[in-house]
C-alpha cells in the first residue's frame, strides 16, 4: 500500500465533513449493541466517542443485568437491556423495544464487548435482517466479536455501500482465512473480500480499490478499549452523514491524532482509551481549522 495517500490535515481539509450544526436529531443517532455482563464498558467507550465526534443522540444495548448500571454511569445515553444467558452473554434475541431504535438510528454498531459466538452471530443476523433490506437503512459498523463470527454467516449479506468493518490484524486474518496477512495489505484484502469499507492497522480501504494510510499513531494506541474508541468515532461520523470511506478515513485520523496528543503529554505508552475519547473534540477542531 505504498501508493496510499497519507491522511494528513491537508488531505482531510480538502474533504470536509458534512455540516454538523442543528439539533441532536439532525446530527444523527447512533445505536451500539454489545456489552456482555463482564464487558459493558466497551459499548460505553464506543458510544461516548460517537457523541464526542458530533453525533446528537446515543442508545446503548447491553446485557440486561448491567443495563441499569450502565444507564446510571452514562446519563447521556438511553440504555436497553438485551436478553442474556446465565453467564451474562447476550443471547442474540432482539427485544421488541429495540425495533424502534433500529428504525430511528442513523448508524448501528454491533460487536463491542460481546464474548460468545452463538449469541453474537444471532445478534448480527437479527440486526442485518432488520436494517439490511431498507433503502433508507442506517449505516452499519461491525467490530470486535461481530467480525469473528462473520465468516460463518453464509446466510447473511452485508448491505451495499453502507458498511464499515474495523478489524484488528487478528480479526482480519479470520475474515481472510489467512493466518498472517501483511499489515499494509490487510485492509485492502478485507475490503475486496467483503465488499465493504475497512479500517485496519492504520490503513483504510474501499472495495473499489481506493486506499489511504494514517499519518499518525504511536504504539500506545494498542491498549484495551482503543478499538472501541475507533469504532465509535467512525460511527459518529456515519451518523452525521459521511459516506463510509470518509467516515473511516476521518475516524482513523482522529483516533491516531488523539493518540499523538496523549503521547506528547503523558508518554508514548500508558494512556487510556477513555482519554483518547476525551481528546476527540479538540483534535476535530484542529483537523478542520
Amino acid at each position: 500500500m505504498s501508493d496510499a495517500p497519507a491522511l494528513t490535515p491537508n488531505l482531510l481539509r480538502g474533504w470536509p465533513l458534512p455540516p454538523r450544526d442543528g439539533a441532536k436529531d439532525v446530527r444523527g443517532g447512533v445505536l451500539v449493541l454489545g456489552g456482555a455482563r463482564r464487558t459493558p464498558g466497551a459499548v460505553a467507550l464506543a458510544g461516548l466517542t460517537a457523541l464526542r465526534i458530533g453525533a446528537g443522540r446515543l442508545t446503548l444495548a447491553v446485557a440486561e443485568s448491567v443495563a441499569a448500571a450502565l444507564a446510571v454511569a452514562t446519563p447521556e445515553a438511553g440504555v436497553l437491556g438485551l436478553p442474556e444467558r446465565g453467564d451474562g452473554s447476550p443471547t442474540g434475541e432482539l427485544p421488541p423495544a429495540l425495533a424502534d431504535e433500529l428504525a430511528r438510528a442513523d448508524a448501528v454498531v454491533v460487536g463491542p464487548g460481546l464474548d460468545e459466538p452463538e449469541g453474537c452471530a444471532a445478534l448480527v443476523r437479527g440486526v442485518l435482517a432488520a436494517v439490511g433490506g431498507r433503502d433508507d437503512g442506517p449505516a452499519v459498523l461491525l467490530d470486535a466479536f461481530a467480525l469473528g463470527v462473520l465468516p460463518g454467516l453464509d446466510d447473511v449479506a452485508l448491505p451495499r455501500n453502507r458498511v464499515v468493518l474495523t478489524p484488528n490484524l487478528a480479526e482480519a486474518a479470520r475474515l481472510l482465512d489467512d493466518a498472517e496477512p501483511e499489515p499494509d495489505e490487510a485492509a485492502a484484502l478485507v475490503a475486496a473480500r467483503w465488499d465493504a469499507v475497512v479500517t485496519c492497522a492504520g490503513r483504510v480501504a474501499h472495495p473499489d480499490g481506493r486506499r489511504w494510510a494514517s499519518a499518525t499513531g504511536y504504539a500506545g494506541l494498542g491498549t484495551s478499549g482503543s478499538g472501541d474508541v475507533l469504532a465509535g468515532a467512525v460511527a459518529g461520523l456515519l451518523a452525521g452523514g459521511c459516506p463510509p470511506e470518509q467516515a473511516a478515513c476521518w475516524g482513523t485520523a482522529v483516533h491516531g491524532a488523539a493518540g499523538d496528543r496523549l503521547a506528547a503529554r503523558i508518554g508514548p505508552l500508558g494512556y487510556l482509551a477513555r482519554e483518547l475519547a476525551d481528546e476527540v473534540p479538540a483534535v476535530l477542531v484542529e483537523l478542520q481549522a
